[in-house]
């Protein structure tokens, strides 16, 4: 009887698909470090458009692989490969089908700390932190000397015409 559900099992994973690797491609210029520190020592440098095999995940951390070479780059820096199999799981789950389509089915979530939730539901003014807040403010003429002793120089930034550039 164990012979015969050993064998069984086995058969089953047989049957069962190969999990490809995840992969990316490098979105910029990025170095390559030995671990997931914004400090620690580079292993290599990968060029944009690189292909990488993920290995792993840390926080906003990703180790990936390209040969020869396997290091930590932050996640921002690649651009992920849409799984093999994600046509016909989102075909499945409506809620996949939103992902990344904009329109009526995109979804967005905010963090709120040390509020509670009645706090959110039931908004009320606080004068004090209002007071507060405004008492942190400083002058333009304060904050162009804050910057000039730091070594900064101010820059004109056109605004976006209404509509987007154009």
């Amino acid at each position: 009887m164990k012979t015969t559900l050993y064998t069984l099992a086995i058969a089953g994973s047989l049957c069962l698909p190969a999990v490809a690797a995840e992969q990316a491609t490098a979105v910029r210029q990025t170095d390559l470090k030995a671990k997931p520190f914004t400090d620690a020592e580079t292993v290599a440098s990968l060029a944009e458009r690189t292909r990488v095999e993920v290995l792993k995940r840390e926080t906003s951390w990703i180790e990936v692989k390209s040969a020869p070479n396997t290091g930590w780059v932050k996640m921002l820096s690649l651009r992920f490969d849409p799984p093999a199999n994600a046509a016909a799981a989102s075909a499945s789950n409506p809620f996949l089908m939103s992902i990344g389509k904009g329109g009526s089915g995109s979804v967005a979530t905010t963090g709120v700390r040390g509020l509670k939730e009645e706090q959110l539901i039931n908004p009320q003014p606080n004068p004090a932190a209002l007071q507060q807040m405004q008492g942190n403010a400083v002058s333009s003429e304060d904050a162009a000397k804050f910057a000039a002793s730091g070594g900064l120089q101010s820059q004109a930034v056109k605004y976006v015409a209404a509509g987007g550039a154009k």
